[in-house]
């Protein structure tokens, strides 16, 4: 079950100001998510599902599906939205839902590839599946003096948020979602987020936000300081989480998405610490989602929607 599809995460978005709703039959749940598109127009989104409890669906599973799209449709035609789109994490429920009028759609709001590493294995060994390349740069990392650490301090990383986003001209979440993100969660029991920082001589050069859910942590967000990249800060930030993640008993650490073509540069960062597939074994690697989907509910709309994605 992927946190998106959680119950703590539903409330997190209504918390955050997005309409939301919980579909559950006893035999599909959905998270389904408001969110809003340019000329005041908007979608219906669902992250990593819909699930569907294959156990109690017995022989009438496409009733159920066809039953679940009309009530998709019907919510969108109240809510305005021109269509909804689905990320599920199953190939049977991509294939299940794309036989009814779903098509698969070219933009992601979930990255459909991630890296995933099997903290079940002895830390010799992750450190030898990293690229060697990974394990020098945290050896230059350790004595350049980089020092890690769990902070508070939402300004600091909102500041390297800031930096990165204009370097690598891609959009970010406000600094107020940060900041709910880090603090909505944090005594919750079963969704926990972390800030990390790494620092230079006091000053803040690399940080990252984990959240924790079952038995694994995800790198959900990240930023740097280019000026000091000769530093890799955030090499020996992510080994030292990675070391944290292992001795308090999680067994995944999820990177949260690569895309050569989008993310050359962290890609290359994240691919590093998978490395060349080894003999000895482990639950880590790569991992490759269906990807996107839509049930398209205007579709004049929808081609206006694409057209102005093509153009923009």
């Amino acid at each position: 079950k992927s946190f998106f599809q959680t119950t703590e995460w539903l409330e997190f978005q209504k918390a955050t100001g997005h309409k939301t709703w919980h579909f559950d039959n006893g035999k599909i749940t959905a998270n389904i998510i408001k969110l809003g598109l340019p000329m005041g127009k908007s979608y219906l989104y669902i992250p990593h599902g819909p699930e569907i409890n294959f156990d109690r669906t017995g022989g009438g599973i496409k009733n159920e599906v066809a039953g679940f799209i009309k009530y998709l449709k019907d919510l969108a035609r109240e809510e305005g939205a021109i269509f909804v789109k689905f990320e599920p994490l199953s190939d049977i429920v991509s294939e299940l839902v794309f036989h009814r009028g779903v098509r698969r759609s070219s933009k992601q709001v979930q990255p459909y590839k991630t890296v995933i590493l099997d903290l079940a294995l002895p830390e010799e060994h992750i450190l030898e599946r990293m690229h060697p390349k990974t394990r020098y740069n945290i050896r230059v990392a350790e004595k350049h003096g980089i020092e890690i650490k769990l902070s508070e301090d939402i300004d600091q990383f909102w500041n390297l948020m800031q930096k990165t986003t204009e370097r690598d001209k891609f959009s970010s979440h406000s600094k107020e979602y940060y900041k709910k993100l880090l603090e909505y969660f944090n005594n919750d029991e079963t969704i926990k987020t972390e800030l990390f920082l790494a620092t230079h001589e006091g000053k803040p050069v690399a940080s990252a936000i984990v959240l924790r859910y079952g038995d694994s942590g995800y790198y959900l967000h990240g930023a740097s300081d280019y000026e000091h990249r000769a530093l890799m800060a955030p090499y020996l930030l992510h080994w030292e989480i990675i070391k944290k993640l292992r001795f308090e008993g999680y067994k995944n650490y999820d990177l949260w998405g690569i895309d050569v073509k989008k993310w050359p540069g962290v890609t290359r960062f994240k691919l590093g610490w998978l490395g060349a597939p080894r003999s000895d074994g482990g639950a880590g690697g790569l991992k490759e989602y269906p990807g996107s989907f839509d049930l398209v509910v205007s579709r004049i709309w929808y081609w206006i929607y694409n057209l102005a994605r093509r153009i923009f």
